[in-house]
């Protein structure tokens, strides 16, 4: 074997990648010390793309195939190596693979509550998680700016940008939505598009895209979730009368399931649901029609506490209370020909007239009839 056919065995003639993992985007092919030869063959898979970077510069991207780098399919590398003149010497470069498939199954989620304002139940906040599926539509863009010289990129590198996006792009989609949050859970899929159009325009500087996206669950704070849970028992409740039946019936049976468990009180407490539900129930073949119950007799509303005014030498007095009245009457200063009125009253009339007063004359004798 010649010193030229040694030499030329050492290049690497083949090259091509197969992946193993599911999660690797971009992965470098070198060997440090080895060149590629020229006339090599590049295979490049379905689902591939192959970068050259050459001295620093990109120099080509190579679609699916099999292709032999010569001169004729690089024209940028022709020029950076100047194959033009016949140069046909091994050249040292680095050749990235890059994964074009779909990257799916991936999660996001808000990770602190979204403020917005609800047309329902005014100033809410609430969370969200879904799924979303990511793709590298420009290998070159994607290569400068986001992996740069990293041998071997993975997801995971980019999954937490990618999810900071997705979040700051839905809440401020759904914030701008205007669509009520009980109505949200009708309207996921048309959000999701419209939320994967807005997050692609930002990926798209990357050289990647989001072919899909998807909301899985809005869900409301806990003490929102508790009032409105309390809001559906009582529309599902209907009637309350048959509700408190049903729910006694539970109890009996479940009371007659564990007779043990509280001795006798559980028989007693039984017998006094039955009792009441007894109670509740019409004669019928279900009990439907419930009893009737009076209610009680309110009482009636407390009297009208009158204020008094006197007339006397054509002046008039007051206003006086009827514990003044008695106290007057009882000291001289009103008598049964003491003209009175209140207000309601039609007209001024005699104390003795007025019933209310009559009464506070009644402690003394009135004076005896004339000619007797």
């Amino acid at each position: 074997m010649g010193i030229f056919d040694f030499l030329s065995g050492e290049f690497i003639d083949v090259i091509h990648w197969v992946d193993d993992t599911r999660d690797t985007m971009v992965w470098r092919f070198e060997r440090e010390g080895h060149e590629i030869k020229y006339g090599a063959k590049l295979t490049v898979r379905e689902g591939q793309s192959a970068v050259f970077v050459h001295e620093g510069q990109l120099a080509d991207v190579f679609t699916p195939g099999l292709y032999m780098l010569e001169t004729n399919n690089m024209p940028v590398m022709t020029t950076l190596q100047h194959w033009h003149h016949g140069f046909k010497s091994p050249f040292k470069s680095e050749i990235y693979f890059v994964n074009t498939t779909r990257f799916n199954d991936l999660k996001w989620g808000t990770k602190n509550p979204i403020m917005l304002r609800d047309p329902e139940f005014g100033p809410t906040r609430l969370r969200a998680f879904g799924t979303y599926s990511i793709k590298v539509t420009d290998p070159a863009k994607f290569l400068i700016e986001i992996v740069g010289t990293d041998g071997e990129f993975t997801m995971d590198e980019i999954s937490f940008q990618i999810r900071n996006i997705i979040v700051q792009e839905f809440s401020r989609v759904i914030a701008g939505s205007g669509i009520p949050v009980l109505d949200m859970a009708a309207n996921t899929a048309d959000l999701g598009k419209l939320i994967a159009t807005e997050v692609s325009k930002t990926l798209a500087e990357y050289g990647l895209t989001l072919p899909e996206f998807y909301i899985e669950n809005i869900s409301l704070p806990p003490a929102v979730e508790q009032a409105l849970d309390k809001r559906t028992s009582m529309g599902l409740a209907g009637d309350l009368g048959k509700f408190t039946q049903y729910s006694a019936a539970e109890a009996m049976t479940e009371a007659a399931r564990n007779p043990a468990g509280g001795g006798g009180m559980g028989a007693g407490l039984g017998m006094g649901m039955g009792m009441a539900m007894a109670n509740q129930m019409a004669a019928g073949p279900w009990g439907a029609v419930p009893v009737q119950q009076t209610a009680p007799v309110a009482p009636p509303p407390p009297p009208v506490e009158h204020v008094w005014h006197i007339a006397e030498n054509g002046k008039t007095k007051g206003p006086f209370s009827k514990a003044d009245m008695g106290k007057m009457a009882a000291e001289g200063g009103l008598t049964r020909e003491t003209f009175v009125w209140t207000p309601g009253q039609d007209g001024w009339m005699k104390a003795e007239d007025v019933t209310e007063l009559a009464q506070l004359f009644t402690i003394l004798p009135p004076p005896p009839p004339p000619g007797v």
